[in-house]
């Protein structure tokens, strides 16, 4: 079994990072979110980042990368919830003292384009991450599912992920049972690492993949590039989650989402299953990336048989 580093869980009086290693967030969706986190009983420190601008970054890659380690090193910062994603956190991976995370784990927590991030950190350090609703895309919404905030929970105290059917209606693409560490996220982030030092590494894993404002025929020439690269037969099974708005827009003939899970997933004959509300939507489930889970098809049920934190 792998080694994995698990952080420690949050505790009310708790100081927690807010950071943005890719895109400027919305401040005002930023500073309500950051209400929900004192409720929680939580002390929100706000890094720079979220009044940078630098472009379409939250600042230059110095800059970001200095207040991630910033939050990293300082011990009483106990978690760090990334305010948004969009575009640049691929762009700072290479430069990240990983040893430094290593010696410091703490909750990292963010999905998006912060998907290069969560991948990088377990695959370097060992550490569990979180891939789940950040405070200026999810949080800062006027209305907040409640399934979103209980899943938020995790972070608190050790806690296993039971998903069935209660939350949303799931489709069956390969029967089975599948266990595994889970890894993955936004679709267009995991192909972005192919070639590069950070390749996603599927093999024996539970590959998780979501995505928002791609057409099927862009969906389909990542899913080709994972294929092609191997990173779909190495996976040990796959959870499909939100394709938010990713129907046909410029291409009125289109293949659906349906038929090219079909032609790329099914002829693997590893068990999968499509429709968690797990990415860009709402309930959005939090799921720990590093820690196991089982995937059972029989009874269309996913848990993470492994809590994030330490317990």
């Amino acid at each position: 079994m792998e080694k994995v580093l698990k952080p420690a869980p949050l505790a009310k009086g708790d100081a927690v990072g807010v950071v943005a290693p890719a895109s400027p967030p919305n401040p005002e969706k930023a500073e309500r979110a950051a209400a929900l986190l004192e409720n929680f009983g939580l002390r929100v420190h706000f890094g720079r980042s979220l009044t940078r601008k630098y472009g379409y970054l939250a600042g230059t890659d110095e800059e970001r990368l200095d207040e991630l380690h910033e939050m990293f090193a300082d011990r009483n910062i106990k978690g760090i919830f990334c305010a948004g994603g969009g575009y640049g956190s691929g762009r700072i991976a290479s430069h990240i003292n990983y040893d430094l995370i290593r010696a410091n784990p703490k909750i990292f927590w963010g999905y998006s384009d912060i998907t290069f991030l969560l991948n990088a950190i377990f695959q370097r350090t060992g550490l569990i991450t979180f891939h789940g609703p950040m405070l200026s895309s999810d949080l800062g919404e006027e209305e907040i599912h409640p399934l979103t905030l209980q899943s938020f929970r995790q972070a608190f105290h050790p806690q296993e992920i039971t998903y069935t059917e209660e939350i949303s209606p799931l489709q069956v693409l390969v029967e089975g049972e599948a266990e595994g560490r889970i890894v993955g996220g936004n679709l267009s982030l995991l192909t972005s690492t192919l070639g590069t030092p950070f390749e996603i590494d599927s093999k024996g894993k539970l590959l998780l993949i979501e995505e928002i404002d791609e057409e099927p025929y862009r969906i389909d020439r990542m899913l080709n590039q994972l294929k092609m690269a191997g990173k779909l037969e190495e996976a040990a099974g796959f959870l499909l989650c939100d394709f938010n708005n990713c129907g046909p827009r410029k291409r009125k003939e289109s293949l659906t989402l349906e038929q090219l899970f079909d032609y790329y997933i099914k002829p693997i004959g590893k068990p999968a299953m499509s429709g968690f509300k797990i990415g860009h939507c709402s309930p959005h489930i939090a799921i720990p990336v590093g820690a196991r889970g089982r995937l059972t098809t029989g009874s269309k049920m996913f848990i993470t048989v492994e809590a994030g934190v330490e317990g």
